[in-house]
């Protein structure tokens, strides 16, 4: 894998990493597209986000509140796992 070196720079009033076009196009991400952050193990994962589509008749609002639910509650969940 090439390995690229980038600075942290100051973005309105935020900071940012720019990333070079070529590295984009390996990994099928362009310009307006959404993508999923992830720590782990101390780095920063970046993922092109997914878009899914819902069948008929689920609604968009329903499943962000399952997710927030999912996510509130993930530790008792996995530990069900283990039942």
């Amino acid at each position: 894998m090439e390995q690229i070196e980038r600075k942290v720079t100051k973005i309105g009033n935020s900071v940012g990493i720019t990333l070079p076009l070529e590295l984009l196009r390996q990994v099928g991400l362009a310009q307006g597209d959404d993508v999923q952050v992830e720590v782990k193990d101390g780095k920063i994962i970046l993922r092109k986000k997914e878009h899914l589509q819902l069948p008929d008749g689920v609604d968009v609002e329903f499943m962000n509140i399952l997710n927030d639910v999912i996510k509130e509650h993930d530790k008792a969940f996995r530990g069900l796992v283990d039942r």
